[in-house]
């Protein structure tokens, strides 16, 4: 680009030279004592620089002619006016909006070929994107965002960050963006397509997919049938925020509990404990009945609850059971038509922040005990939406924060969520209670621990065995003090095909196993010892410390020859 714009002034400054240098050089002109000579071409290149350049050093290597002054005299004006044509031509490629896009893009994909930490690249920077970003920037990811919008590009740079994002003003759905953004990395933990709309969201994703095929993908889709597109596409995690909405208010029906702790140990590290929700099972009425309408509608079907529902844009030929659509807008006499006076629950769920706050309103009028749903669209609108006062919102960017960090840090997490369900709510009040006495009430971290023998802890542990076989309580003990326990507690062992929930303390460990920890940020970096440090491992496992230096490993290791010497003689 910089070649194909600046060709032209190029080639004109350098005609300027070529003709002022080679005129100069033939000028005739006398030496002081007045023989004739010319200046070389080295003299004269020498004399047009100063001249061109306005620096004006004088007449060297003697005083010149008049015919070499006046061909001066034309070299000043022409190159005057060479250096300006070029000049302008520079402040004007310089400005240019290609041009300064391919510059950043540039200096884009080299910081990027420089990152060797885990990076997560983020498609779109919504309120979703924004929400996200911060989650996962304190829990110590690395972030590559590529934004379509620069005006939303240009506001990160003003974020509090700890460590500033890498981003890139770009359409993701090309696939050179994608490479550019280091999705074919090995550094690169995922990539996650929250732009707002789906036909984007989707090709981005099959784009990434294509580019990697191991890479953890994942997709934010609003309509059932894009999301089916992308499920059948495969190889993804979809994420449908009105459907998973609906599913959880499902667990919530049955097993409030379990979507407590579902929730607390999906969010962000330090989150208080949600407080545990009974949701009635009688009417329920909807206003909106748009795509998070009629998930929520499907799921009270599926659970034989009674419901009505207000939206004046929905005609009744769109709907598939148009006796629960009721005409009119949404006010007081349209409530009270859908039975909001006998009704236990209302959902407030249109796309409009101020109508879902005046129906909340215009509800508790009649029925001041009414059990609230009510749906966030814009963060701007935080404050007016917990003015209402509602049991239960959908914000659609702490819901994703709580999907995506499930996905992409601990996938063990998500088996683990999954085998709650299964279990049920008295399961998940165990559950809750053995972490709030371990950790407290603030959200823990979850993390994995493998017990791999190829690292020197667990080779240690496993195959020299210093002391009793290695166990789930060795893992919690502190390695600087193993009389005192970690900051944390085993949630899951998975060997092979086999899962054991809320492994005991004393269940022995086998070479393989992979456990799911939750607990203080604290605590996980110190039981990473166990796989790095073999004297960590002795310490644990036989509650004295082992000697450190060559001198104490030798006596140690003759006095351990002398007892077996004892021993057999005996």
């Amino acid at each position: 680009m910089i070649l194909r714009r600046l060709r032209m002034p190029l080639i004109i400054l350098i005609l300027v030279y070529a003709v002022s240098v080679f005129g100069l050089a033939f000028m005739p002109g006398t030496l002081p004592d007045g023989t004739p000579a010319r200046l070389g071409f080295f003299h004269a290149f020498y004399v047009v620089t100063y001249t061109a350049t306005t620096i004006g050093f004088g007449e060297v290597p003697y005083p010149f002619t008049d015919a070499q002054r006046l061909w001066l005299t034309f070299t000043i004006y022409i190159s005057v006016i060479g250096w300006a044509y070029t000049l302008a031509s520079v402040f004007t490629l310089v400005n240019d909006v290609a041009f300064r896009g391919a510059v950043a893009r540039s200096l884009f994909a080299w910081r990027v070929r420089g990152i060797v930490d885990p990076f997560v690249i983020i498609c779109g920077y919504g309120q979703s994107g924004a929400t996200l970003a911060r989650a996962l920037d304190r829990i110590g990811l690395r972030l590559v965002i590529v934004e379509l919008r620069r005006e939303r590009a240009a506001q990160i740079a003003i974020e509090d960050y700890r460590t500033p994002p890498l981003v890139l003003a770009a359409d993701a759905r090309l696939p050179d963006v994608l490479a550019d953004a280091g999705i074919q990395k090995p550094e690169c933990e995922g990539l996650i397509a929250l732009t707002g709309d789906d036909s984007a969201n989707q090709a981005i994703a099959i784009g990434g997919r294509t580019l990697a095929e191991e890479l953890k993908v994942v997709a934010r889709v609003k309509a059932r049938v894009a999301q089916a597109n992308l499920e059948a596409f495969g190889g993804m995690h979809v994420i449908n925020p009105f459907e998973t909405f609906a599913t959880n208010m499902a667990l919530g029906l049955d097993a409030p509990e379990s979507l407590q702790l579902e929730e607390w140990l999906t969010a962000s590290p330090g989150t208080p404990l949600p407080r545990k929700v009974e949701i009635p099972r009688g009417l329920w009425v909807l206003v909106g009945y748009g795509r998070f309408g009629q998930a929520i509608s499907r799921v009270l079907d599926n659970a034989g609850i009674a419901w009505k529902a207000i939206d004046p844009l929905v005609s009744l030929e769109d709907l598939e059971d148009p006796e629960h659509l009721l005409g009119g807008d949404n006010t007081e006499v349209a409530l009270r038509e859908a039975g909001i006076a006998e009704a236990e629950v209302l959902v407030a769920g249109t796309d409009v922040d101020a109508i879902n706050l005046g129906v909340t309103t215009l509800a508790r009028r009649v029925n001041p005990d009414i059990f609230v749903v009510i749906r966030e669209n814009q963060s701007a609108d935080r404050v007016l939406i917990e003015a209402a006062r509602a049991r239960l919102r959908f914000v659609q960017s702490d819901l994703m924060v709580h999907e995506c960090l499930q996905i992409l840090k601990t996938p063990m997490l998500g088996r683990f969520v999954w085998r709650v369900r299964v279990e049920g709510r008295d399961f998940a009040r165990q559950v809750i209670e053995r972490v709030t006495d371990a950790v407290g009430s603030g959200a823990p971290r979850a993390w994995r621990f493998q017990c791999d023998v190829m690292q020197p802890g667990m080779f240690t542990a496993f195959f020299q065995k210093p002391g009793e076989p290695l166990q789930v309580r060795h893992l919690l003990a502190n390695p600087v003090d193993p009389s005192s326990r970690l900051a944390a507690v085993a949630l899951m062992c998975e060997r092979r095909q086999e899962s054991i929930l809320l492994p005991p303390d004393d269940l022995p460990l086998k070479p393989g196993d992979q456990l799911l920890f939750v607990g203080r940020e604290a605590a996980r970096l110190l039981q990473q010892r166990y796989l790095t440090d073999p004297h960590s491992v002795e310490f644990a496992l036989t509650g004295a410390e082992p000697p450190r230096s060559w001198v104490l490993r030798r006596l140690a290791e003759r006095h351990r020859r002398r007892v077996a010497a004892r021993a057999g003689d005996e």
